[in-house]
């Protein structure tokens, strides 16, 4: 049952009634395919009969097109309208910028359904700044100079900011897909979780990435510049379209050491995190000798980490949840 109870007439009964919405499985043919739609109906609380409710169609037709163009893989027009807002662009430049016809994207905004070819187009140019300028320059001809040249600008500064290791922003992406809201000083002491208990259990990095031995604890210097252009909601910013969809490209492995930590150490905040890090051997070593300065450069070595941690894995058993809570919880009674 979805919703609280609502009224409205019913033609079975004849008279307003309380109805409920739900969920219903439909199959519907598109281009001699078959599909299997969920959409929201409403059913009528006295007889059980089907309701035809205001702006219910509407909800459907919305529903089944986000249901076909997911099952089609094809863009949805909230991708398109983020692909506009980074690059800057109205409608009829950004159909021309990708090649299109000139009216071709305002007719998808509007609810066409894009072909395959163009869809794939439209995904990578939002997945992928590298390629966003190609189309741009590959188009250059077709385009005022002031929307070429503020595209241009806005596809050099995404490929700068993005400029961490794929596998670094596939690992940041799976995590936002986990978690609801993540801090920079949260992000940054799971990422070093993450990188301790996959070295801990299979002696490589997960991500290429050194970490420095700040005074708040580990940090990836490329990261924290990154989350510093921000000023909003990194996740809700247009321009984290790059992260989307990229988590699918990990590993089972690597998904299941982010699942541990998230589990884990996610259910804390930034400052108990960082606690925890002060006080392993790892970032006290590295600590020694140097003052109190935030953005202190001293490395802290995977291969300091990996030990610290196949130590930890072989005391506390981290390929278990159990295991890491016992381990977090013995870090924090050292703070008390």
């Amino acid at each position: 049952m979805m919703g609280k109870e609502r009224m409205d007439f019913c033609g079975e009964c004849k008279r307003e009634t309380e109805y409920t919405l739900q969920k219903t499985f439909i199959t519907k043919t598109i281009k001699d395919k078959e599909y299997q739609f969920t959409i929201t109906t409403a059913e009528c609380t006295e007889c059980g009969e089907e309701m035809s409710i205001p702006g219910l169609i509407d909800k459907n037709i919305r529903e089944i097109d986000e249901q076909f163009r997911a099952a089609e893989g094809l863009v949805a027009v909230d991708d398109i309208e983020r692909l506009m807002k980074i690059y800057k662009f109205g409608k009829a430049p950004m159909s021309l910028a990708l090649g299109f016809g000139e009216v071709t994207i305002s007719r998808y905004l509007a609810g066409q359904v894009p072909s395959k070819e163009y869809s794939d187009i439209i995904r990578a140019a939002l997945s992928s700044p590298a390629y966003m300028k190609r189309l741009l320059t590959e188009n250059r001809e077709k385009i005022a100079d002031t929307a070429y040249n503020k595209a241009m600008a806005a596809a050099v500064s995404l490929e700068k900011l993005f400029s961490v290791s794929k596998k670094m922003l596939r690992v940041i992406a799976y995590v936002f897909e986990r978690l609801e809201e993540v801090t920079p000083l949260m992000l940054q002491k799971l990422l070093y979780f993450i990188q301790g208990i996959y070295l801990g259990l299979y002696g490589i990095p997960i991500f290429t990435e050194d970490c420095r031995a700040w005074v708040h604890g580990p940090v990836y210097p490329e990261v924290y510049d990154l989350f510093r252009d921000f000023k909003y909601n990194p996740i809700e910013d247009a321009r984290f379209a790059v992260l989307e969809k990229s988590a699918a490209e990990l590993t089972k492995e690597e998904k299941r050491v982010i699942d541990l930590v998230v589990n884990t150490f996610g259910i804390y905040g930034g400052k108990v995190l960082e606690k925890i890090t002060h006080n392993e051997e790892p970032w006290r070593s590295a600590r020694r000798g140097y003052g109190d300065g935030i953005s202190s450069n001293v490395m802290l070595g995977k291969d300091d980490i990996r030990i610290y941690y196949e130590a930890v894995n072989k005391k506390y058993g981290v390929s278990t949840e159990e295991g890491i809570r016992k381990y977090i919880q013995d870090m924090l009674k050292k703070t008390s």
